[in-house]
């Protein structure tokens, strides 16, 4: 079943639209969540949330590619869940590596005056993801929106492991650039 078919049965409030999105996108929901929280039962109700989530989100939403909507939701809805589950210890695991390297590269400032800034830089960010290379853009992407550990990404894309660091270091100092060129740090 196409994304439209699934989606289409989420605006008819059909419960088959759960059952379609997990046979379709249920493996790869668990995977972004799995990445994130290290732990396959919080894993597993991350991913009964984001299908949750989904239901009540369509209607009114239409997204027109459901696999990225799926997967920034998931995302997210572990990301929450593992600061709620690691508020009270810090460390470990690869989210907090992951968002360490990437400190450099991009602001945390999150005030209201600058809520219009922050959409231009993520503007900006989004164009530079543009002119990357197809390997470089996904080995960035697998890393820093899906939280893939080093090796898993050497084992994807059959590269060692320090291939990977370079890649990754490369493209962050490139980002590092683009964002001072364009007045973000």
């Amino acid at each position: 079943m196409d994304d439209k078919q699934i989606v289409a049965l989420y605006w008819a409030r059909s419960e088959q639209a759960i059952v379609e999105t997990a046979g379709k996108y249920g493996s790869l929901c668990y995977c972004i969540a799995y990445n994130v929280l290290e732990n396959s039962e919080d894993a597993e109700e991350s991913v009964n949330d984001t299908y949750f989530t989904t239901w009540n989100r369509l209607p009114p939403h239409r997204p027109t590619v459901l696999s990225a909507f799926l997967s920034k939701l998931t995302r997210c809805i572990a990301i929450d869940r593992w600061r709620r589950r690691s508020s009270a210890r810090r460390g470990g695991g690869q989210v907090p590596l992951a968002l360490h390297e990437l400190e450099d590269c991009v602001s945390g400032v999150a005030d209201v005056e600058s809520e219009y800034f922050r959409k231009e830089a993520v503007a900006a960010f989004n164009g530079f993801l543009e002119t990357l290379p197809d390997t470089e853009r996904r080995v960035f992407l697998r890393r820093y929106f899906t939280l893939d550990s080093l090796e898993d990404i050497a084992g994807r894309f059959g590269f060692t492991q320090s291939k990977v660091k370079s890649m990754l270091h490369r493209t962050r100092t490139q980002l590092r650039q683009h964002m001072k060129e364009e007045g973000y740090l």
